[in-house]
């Protein structure tokens, strides 16, 4: 099986929200249709957000229910964390930023977790 690309597609009742949340966040552009949206980064899909009218906020941690999260990994963990709650992220986790290596839970404006990774 020849695998020639992998986009992760996310559901959501408010597409434009979440697509523009997740433009933003990964400095891209949302190209859309009615109810499909691409984030596209460097004109390359990065990820879709899929019209889902009955689609309930996921949990963190263990809550149902949990469909995925995105690991992201950051140079600069502080302005990640400034430029990613300044989009509407909500910080799920208060780890220690300062340490060497380590990660940071935040849901995005649906509540679909992701961290921010650093070291």
């Amino acid at each position: 099986m020849e695998i020639t690309s992998m986009v992760p597609v996310l559901d959501a009742a408010n597409i434009d929200e979440v697509s523009t949340f997740w433009a933003g966040l990964l400095g891209g552009r949302v190209k859309s249709s009615d109810d499909w949206h691409t984030v596209l980064v460097d004109d390359e899909p990065r990820l879709d957000v899929q019209l889902a009218p009955d689609h309930v906020r996921p949990e963190w941690p263990g809550g149902q229910p949990q469909q995925i999260h995105l690991d992201i990994s950051v140079a600069d963990i502080e302005a990640a964390h400034a430029h990613a709650v300044g989009l509407g992220a909500v910080p799920l986790t208060e780890p220690d930023r300062t340490a060497a290596s380590g990660f940071q839970v935040y849901a995005d404006p649906a509540g679909h977790p992701f961290c921010l990774c650093w070291g």
